[in-house]
Parts: C-alpha cells; structure tokens; sequence
C-alpha cells in the first residue's frame, strides 16, 4: 500500500523564507508590547522587525480609526458618518506621523541619536500595536454596553492611549540609546521641529497655489488678447 505525505507538512517545507520572515516579525509585536526595553533594542539592533510588519501596523492603525469612527455606538462618539471622508481621515492621521518619524530622524544628528529614519519608523510603528488590539474589540463592545456603563470604555480607550505613548517613548529612547532625561526633551524637540516642518509645507503649497493662479490668469488674459 502506497503512503502519501502529508500536504500540511508540505507547505511547511515551501513556505517562503520571506513569508516565515513577515510572520516572525508581526508575532513579535507581542514581546515588543509586554518587554519595550529589551524589545526594541532587539527590534532594531537585532533586526527582530521589519519594514514588511511596520506598514501592516500602520494600515491597521488606520484602518481600526475609521473602523471605530464608523461603526461605534452613538452613545460613545459622535461622529457624522454621511460627512466622513476615509481618504481625509487617513491623511490627517498618516501626515501628521511622517512629519513626526521625519522631524525626528532629521533632530537625531543635533542630539547625537543613533537610529535611522528605518528604525525610528518602525518603531514608531510597533508602538502603535496596542491601539489596534484594544480599539477593534472595543468597537464591538461599545455596541453592547449600555451608558452608564461608559467607564470601562473609557478606562481601556485610555489604556490604549497611554500604552502607545509609553512604548513610543521607550522606543525613541532605545533606538537613539538615550536616557529618560534626554528621551523626554527630544520628544519636545522633535513636536517643535515637526511643527515647523508643517509650516514650511502650509507656505511652499501656499505660495505653489498663488503660483499657478498666477499662470491660469495670465494664460486666460492671452488668450482673450488674441481672440
């Protein structure tokens, strides 16, 4: 009798390296949760992470903000739905975190940071794992709980919060191996920077809209001349 092998064991061996890789290093967004410290020194200085995790994290972060804009009982936010623009929502959100990752990366060389915009991207990234675990089940559970039970809602949309700032931070602080002291003034440095970065952006498209109004009005005025 002749045996067959097992096809399960079969696409084990298949398995590509890079495809055991992206799964490797999404499962390790739960070290990197519960040990910040020794997971993202290791997240970098390892290479325990990857680009490939990093921007699963952030389409889920996007995804989770709109998913809870959408579908969030009445009772616990109030968002007009009809007037919702999932692009402008996105951009509000994604902007606004490039600025911060570029804002940093460029600060780095004045505080003598050792971490490059790859590392301090991704770290940035993971950090915005708990978010993404805790709001998705919240926004079923806002639609189960009555109002007066609102405190639990709030106490684990607050933990969400807190928990990514804090492994922000403890993020910041191992990729650039600095001290808590240094970490928290950087941070300051890098909000400051990336407001300035978000002004000098306001002002060139500013001055690039007057540009081609300028040129659409001149290129109307010839051509009316010379009807």
């Amino acid at each position: 009798m002749s045996t067959t092998k097992s096809p399960s064991n079969a696409v084990l061996r298949k398995e590509h390296p890079r495809l055991r890789r992206y799964k490797e290093t999404i499962k390790y967004a739960k070290y990197v949760m519960f040990h910040p410290f020794d997971g993202f020194w290791d997240l970098v200085h390892e290479k325990r992470g990857s680009l490939a995790a990093a921007h699963t994290f952030v389409i889920l972060f996007l995804v989770t903000y709109v998913l809870k804009l959408m579908y969030t009982s009445f009772q616990f936010i109030t968002a007009p739905i009809q007037y919702i623009n999932i692009y402008e929502r996105w951009a509000s959100l994604l902007l606004p975190f490039l600025i911060l990752c570029i804002a940093n990366w460029s600060l780095s060389t004045l505080f003598d940071g050792k971490g490059h915009f790859k590392d301090i991207y991704m770290a940035m990234a993971y950090a915005l794992v708990p978010y993404i675990i805790i709001q998705l089940p919240l926004i079923l559970l806002s639609n189960i709980l009555a109002f007066d039970e609102g405190a639990f809602y709030n106490v684990l949309m607050s933990l969400s919060m807190i928990w990514c700032l804090f492994l922000a931070f403890v993020g910041l602080m191992e990729v650039h191996d600095y001290g808590p002291g240094k970490t928290l003034i950087f941070i300051v440095a890098t909000i400051f920077g990336a407001l300035v970065i978000l002004f000098l952006l306001l002002v060139f498209f500013s001055l690039l809209s007057d540009a081609f109004g300028y040129f659409a009005s001149l290129y109307r005025e010839i051509v009316f001349r010379l009807s």
